[in-house]
């Protein structure tokens, strides 16, 4: 099994940047892409960022432009680069994984990190 583990959320006033990182540990060959969401309150956890073992990346039209995803696979890290931050990137932002095993295909979750953009 995998298990993730993310730092760096915080508050931040708007216009600002927060950097975000997420460790792997435990079948780290097993896992074939990585990525962040976020979810609030009474709202379904939506996708923001993914990156694939070669480095292929796909953002949510929602922070293109904005937020840069990045993988340094030697620290079995990804890590998310969030610039001029807005008061609607308010969320819990959880790191996952995609991983297979014998059985198929599985996704696993970090515990998550509060971002809080605000003046």
């Amino acid at each position: 099994q995998v298990q993730l583990v993310e730092s760096g959320g915080g508050l931040v006033q708007p216009g600002g940047s927060l950097r975000l990182s997420c460790v792997a540990s435990g079948s780290i060959s097993s896992i074939y892409m990585m990525g962040w969401y976020r979810q609030v309150p009474g709202k379904q956890r939506e996708l923001v960022a993914t990156i694939t073992n070669s480095g292929t990346k796909k953002y949510t039209y929602l922070v293109a432009g904005r937020f840069t995803i990045s993988r340094d696979i030697a620290k079995n890290a990804v890590y998310l680069q969030m610039n001029s931050l807005k008061p609607e990137d308010t969320a819990v932002y959880y790191c996952w994984s995609g991983a297979s095993n014998e059985e198929g295909t599985y996704d696993v979750w970090g515990q998550g990190t509060q971002v809080t953009v605000s003046s």
